[in-house]
């Protein structure tokens, strides 16, 4: 198989059998980044609006490791534990692109790893 596996101390360790991301031929899927800082991996202070700053902080990391950035990011997935959040993460997380913004979805789901009140993943090239 052509994949390189995607690791970085400069966020969150894995907290189950998966990896902060992986590429396939150029392309970099990053697994989902809930609110943890990566030195404690306790959430962040805060409410909604620091663990969406945070997640997007994850995976800048990550996607810096596999060589990539928010300017390749190709689709995004934004999970949220409350949809009444949806504003206040959608003005945090339109901060990260300065370009364009990148396809997505948002969806509200029941529950989060570790009770986080939102998760995003993405999907960038190389």
């Amino acid at each position: 198989m052509n994949h390189k596996i995607i690791s970085t101390d400069k966020a969150p360790k894995a907290i189950g059998p998966y990896n902060q991301a992986v590429i396939h031929n150029d392309t970099v899927y990053c697994s989902g980044q809930i609110g943890l800082v990566p030195e404690s991996m306790e959430f962040v202070d805060g409410g909604v609006k620091e663990q969406t700053k945070q997640v997007m902080e994850n995976l800048e990391a990550v996607l810096m490791e596999a060589n990539s950035n928010f300017s390749k990011v190709l689709r995004c997935t934004i999970f949220l534990a409350d949809m009444d959040d949806f504003q206040v993460v959608n003005k945090v997380y339109g901060s990260y692109f300065k370009e364009y913004t990148p396809a997505r979805e948002t969806v509200a789901v029941k529950t989060l790893p570790k009770n986080a009140k939102v998760e995003i993943s993405c999907i960038a090239y190389v």
